[in-house]
């Protein structure tokens, strides 16, 4: 019986419908992470910016993807549950929770009512949508009232209204961390988080050739520098800056300044940016210095939580503008934060106002 003849592996067949330009490139994907599979992470993320990429119809078209190993650092997963954990504070009286940031944000529904809720002012957007141009009209409106916030302060957007509707995760980050910084959330962020993200560019797309590189972006840094971001730039700035050593001047005589009062109640300040942070040596201090006895009962002296703490805080506000000062520009939630040029602005406004004092 004679072999059925086959064809030559060499031989090309015939075109079917499923070659197209998305065909080709998967094909060319399966056969590269044969080759290389060291490379799997990335081949994995690259096909899926294909799958969910079909909107994109120029050349250069570009998207940013989560490299796999940073959705599962620690530092990034904690830093997202500060974030949700923050979020589900906001809205407790909207009963609205958030488990997912990718599942939950995506819609804008969420961030609508964040961003209400923080700024003070009702957006003109449709309560709920479920179409797909509702919800990227709702995120339109949300990301300009943001965008429109943060211009003066040159903050560097890393959203659009594509990549928070097409749940990136980092975009979506990027979005709540100006918000929480801006409007200096009562939460303690994660320093020093960083995420390596696949950048991936469609070139020449008729060969549908990619390319892809790696880089590494910084989230968040120290508490003090996220801080720096809202605040308006003044001498404190300049001495952080451009000289640290005269900084140090102005430090040790703020701290010599505290602690000629706060010695009569056996008390003595080291560190000025965290023996502040609680609020009780700053209502000491206002009792000291004005000339009567805090009752207890009006703040907390053994502070636990950070709402005790920027209540303390706020309370010694109260009472320096009893005392004829200005209301702080610096807020309670800053000096709790342990935000340093806060916490000197505040204590340099005591200083400048009762250095004479016994």
């Amino acid at each position: 019986m004679a072999a059925i003849p086959t064809k030559p592996s060499g031989q090309p067949g015939k075109m079917k419908k499923d070659e197209s330009l998305l065909g080709k490139l998967g094909g060319t994907l399966v056969r590269k992470k044969k080759l290389k599979e060291g490379n799997v992470f990335q081949d994995i993320c690259v096909k899926e910016f294909l799958l969910s990429s079909l909107i994109f119809a120029e050349e250069n078209a570009e998207r940013t993807i989560l490299d796999p190993t940073s959705r599962e650092d620690l530092n990034f997963k904690d830093l997202q549950k500060v974030l949700i954990d923050w979020i589900n504070s906001e809205l407790e009286e909207d009963r609205i929770i958030v488990k997912d940031l990718e599942e939950d944000l995506y819609d804008g529904q969420v961030l609508q009512k964040l961003f209400e809720k923080l700024s003070g002012h009702k957006l003109n957007v449709a309560e709920v949508t479920q179409s797909e141009i509702g919800q990227k009209q709702k995120l339109q409106t949300v990301l300009e009232a943001v965008n429109g916030v943060l211009r003066p302060l040159d903050w560097n957007t890393e959203w659009s209204v594509d990549s928070i509707h097409s749940k990136n995760l980092v975009s979506i980050v990027y979005l709540l961390l100006a918000l929480a910084i801006y409007y200096a959330a009562p939460i303690r962020l994660p320093e020093h988080v960083s995420i390596r993200v696949i950048v991936v560019k469609v070139r020449r797309k008729k060969e549908g050739i990619l390319q892809t590189a790696h880089v590494t972006k910084q989230l968040t840094s120290t508490t003090t520098e996220m801080m720096i971001g809202r605040s308006e730039r003044d001498a404190f700035d300049t001495l952080l800056d451009h000289a640290p050593d005269k900084l140090n001047v102005v430090k040790m005589s703020l701290i010599t300044f505290v602690n000629k009062h706060l010695n009569k109640l056996n008390l003595e300040v080291t560190e000025l940016e965290s023996q502040f942070a609680d609020g009780v040596y700053l209502v000491l201090l206002m009792g000291l210095l004005e000339n009567y006895f805090v009752p207890l009962y009006n703040f907390y002296l053994t502070p636990e939580s950070f709402e005790q703490k920027v209540h303390n805080v706020a309370f010694a506000f109260e009472l320096m503008q009893d005392g004829g000062l200005q209301k702080p520009k610096a807020r309670p939630e800053d000096v709790v934060n342990l935000n340093l040029k806060s916490t000197l602005r505040v204590l340099y406004n005591l200083f400048t106002n009762y250095k004479n004092s016994e």
